[in-house]
């Protein structure tokens, strides 16, 4: 990438980011998977300078487009509520498992192994409030009929839908959580996207089941993870993963306030866990026990002991 148009994107990343509330602390060239130039910005909300995240960009990205430009600002007003959650790096499964997504290396690179596909790579750790050692490491391969779905296979374009593909292929049992291993796969195809609806589609939920999530969510990511601190229950990559609205997600919200599980922060946006929340303690284990058991592969006994009928 030329000087002259690391300058033009750091101009243009600048006044978009300064719309949506952050701030470029710094910046610094990178490389992709394939050796290709990136830069790497350090974004801080603009008030509060210890929250960062970093935002990698190749050298083919052109944000002369317009659809390019609306989705940045998109993906950045987002970033920067996300940042002020007290764990902005964490999510929840639709079964319980609170996860720390880490090291995902943008943008994607084609395979090297022939196929027909575009992957990016990361981690997942499992984040329950105790010290870190069961994860995943993740190749994420998109189609190439997929691809064309994407406006670019850049971080701000991609990060949602493949965040939320990790937690739909973990919710199905083909993650398993270990403490050291080989890559695991995360097919991103077409089935995750309708085309008449123009829409991703990860989980049909209920209203039941989207006020038990958030519910959940109150109680690991501020609760147990978060120091109390509070955190926003209207997340739209939740609600795109659970197959619902942002709105929808504020009503289960404000039921669960009625029932005296939440509290909403002055903006009533975020919401911390009551006491009769964080009482359910023994339950919420017991629901990430039960997913760890699921997510471990199963071998049947008695081929392992030679009675097959091969």
């Amino acid at each position: 990438m030329s000087m002259g148009m690391q300058t033009a994107l750091a101009a243009q990343l600048e006044a978009a980011a300064r719309i949506a509330g952050l701030a470029v602390v710094s910046s610094e060239a990178g490389a992709d998977f394939s050796g290709n130039p990136t830069v790497r910005y350090k974004l801080s909300l603009a008030g509060d300078a210890a929250k960062t995240e970093t935002l990698e960009l190749g050298s083919r990205v052109d944000l002369d487009r317009a659809d390019l430009r609306a989705e940045l600002a998109e993906y950045l007003a987002e970033a920067a509520k996300r940042l002020k959650n007290p764990r902005p790096d964490c999510y929840l499964t639709l079964h319980g498992l609170p996860l720390r997504f880490s090291k995902f290396a943008w943008p994607f690179h084609t395979s090297t192994s022939g196929a027909d596909t575009y992957l990016v790579h990361g981690e997942v750790w499992l984040e329950d409030g105790q010290p870190a050692v069961l994860h995943s490491k993740i190749a994420a391969s998109m189609t190439l009929t997929f691809a064309e779905i994407v406006k670019a296979p850049e971080q701000p374009f991609a990060e949602g839908f493949i965040y939320n593909a990790v937690r739909k292929t973990m919710d199905q049992g083909q993650l398993e959580l270990v403490k050291s291993g080989n890559r695991q796969p995360v097919p991103v195809t077409t089935r995750y996207f309708s085309p008449w609806k123009k829409q991703f589609n990860f989980n049909d939920t209920t209203e039941a089941q989207r006020h038990e999530y958030l519910a959940a969510k109150a109680f690991w990511l501020s609760g147990v993870l978060g120091g109390g601190q509070p955190v926003w229950l209207a997340d739209p990559r939740d609600a795109q993963y659970l197959n619902t609205t942002a709105a929808e997600l504020k009503k289960a919200a404000v039921a669960l306030a009625s029932e005296g599980l939440i509290q909403f922060a002055a903006d009533g946006e975020f919401a911390t866990p009551t006491a009769a929340l964080m009482g359910r303690q023994e339950r919420y284990a017991a629901e990430v026990a039960a997913q760890l058991a699921f997510i471990k592969p199963a071998f049947n006994e008695e081929m392992r002991a030679g009675h097959t009928n091969m």
